[in-house]
């Protein structure tokens, strides 16, 4: 199991930038993340004002918890106005849409000059992808070991699904079509591989609690380590998926233990089942999340 650059996260919530109202109550929601968004959830007409804002709300004293901000896509003629808005007001982080890796090194370094410029200390802002929202993405995503401030990967299923022409991206038992669980394979696959965070993309039915917490704890389980959400109801359960349990907890102790007991053993007898390398890493890799 590579080793993952520790992500304090395990809920992100979307913020739209125009909506101080929206923010105020989404602080107070146990979010472990904010993302203040400049990208979808801003009409065009709205951006220049919403920048306004969204550079108030970074400045204020006291966030309490970190504040990252979408930003619009590079090829777009609103990627350097959001950021040169925002950066003298140090987000703790920049979230890049539609990206490659190339972009997200661009994207290095435009915040390296602006860092310099309003006396930031190099790289301390970070950057998440989202990685997989054009059809280029999708042959790329081994590209990103080696990325400046990257911490994570996300991917999108709906820019996606619009790129490549489809009607729809679920089947009628509401489970992505095998395209979609393409990309977020491979953002699994390309995040680890950097070292780096994957993180799972939104579940847009925010009345819909109980299949949010099936698909978070299934994606969890399969190596994602947190999850985006659009409302503040969704945080709890996604923060409830992403803790490991103290059962989880308490057996992977064990496992450590066990193997610290018998240095150079390569399989042991637990509980009556083999266990082995590949069990121990998983093990100790909990007990890490449960840090993180």
């Amino acid at each position: 199991m590579a080793d993952i650059r520790p992500f304090p996260a395990r809920s992100l919530l979307f913020v739209p930038g125009d909506s101080p109202r929206k923010l105020e109550k989404a602080l107070g929601c146990g979010a472990d993340l904010l993302l203040l968004d400049l990208e979808d959830s801003v009409a065009e007409a709205a951006k220049p004002e919403a920048r306004r804002m969204v550079a108030e709300a970074l400045a204020k004293p006291d966030r309490g918890v970190p504040l990252w901000v979408r930003i619009n896509p590079l090829d777009t003629p609103h990627a350097l106005a959001d950021l040169t808005a925002v950066v003298p007001s140090r987000p703790d982080g920049i979230m890049l849409p539609k990206a490659v890796r190339t972009d997200a090194e661009r994207l290095h370094h435009y915040l390296t000059a602006l860092e310099a410029s309003a006396g930031i200390e190099a790289e301390s802002i970070r950057t998440i992808v989202i990685a997989t929202e054009t059809p280029d993405s999708l042959f790329r995503l081994g590209d990103y070991p080696g990325t400046p401030r990257l911490d994570a990967l996300t991917w999108g299923a709906e820019d996606i699904a619009t790129a490549l022409g489809a009607s729809g991206n679920r089947d009628a038992e509401g489970q992505y079509l095998f395209p979609y669980q393409l990309a977020r394979t491979l953002c699994l696959a390309g995040a680890v591989s950097a070292g780096v965070a994957p993180i799972e993309t939104i579940y847009p039915e925010f009345r819909d609690l109980d299949r949010l917490e099936r698909v978070a704890n299934e994606t969890r389980a399969a190596g994602f380590r947190g999850m985006m959400a659009i409302h503040p109801a969704q945080v709890p359960v996604i923060n409830r998926a992403f803790s490991p349990s103290e059962e989880e907890l308490a057996y992977a102790r064990r496992v450590v233990a066990l193997f610290d007991a018998n240095p150079g053993a390569g399989t042991l007898g637990l509980d009556g089942e083999m266990v082995d390398v590949p069990h121990l890493k998983r093990a100790r890799a909990l007990l890490a999340m449960a840090h993180d």
